[in-house]
């Protein structure tokens, strides 16, 4: 906390002797530590009040993220919906309106069809 050595600590204990004077110094030394007592619970009251703030914000967040994944989520069930009514629906006719396939239709060039015939 604070940056004191023995020497600075003793220093202090010296002067504090000679201004107090040797019978009121024990009185001044505990009325001193019982206020040192109670800085340090203030301090520790206010540190877990900092980190049960943290901790909150850092739930909020994480309930607002799960809301957001529950709307995902939601989205998904709807894109299943329709998925399904689009199976109900009895396909569309892929062929075109002439009938014709791709495997039906003759080559411009007669030599390439020989080629696919003829395995070398």
């Amino acid at each position: 906390m604070f940056d004191i050595g023995f020497w600075e600590l003793s220093i202090i204990m010296v002067v504090a002797l000679l201004v107090i004077g040797p019978e009121r110094l024990p009185r001044v030394a505990k009325t001193a530590g019982l206020w040192m007592g109670k800085a340090r619970r203030m301090v520790r009251s206010v540190k877990a009040d900092i980190d049960l703030e943290m901790k909150t914000q850092d739930l909020k967040k994480t309930l607002l993220s799960q809301e957001s994944a529950h709307e995902f989520t939601d989205t998904e069930a709807e894109i299943g919906r329709l998925s399904e009514l689009g199976k109900s629906r009895p396909p569309k006719d892929s062929s075109g309106a002439s009938g014709k396939t791709e495997s039906s239709t003759p080559r411009a060039d007669p030599a390439l069809d020989k080629d696919a015939e003829d395995p070398k």
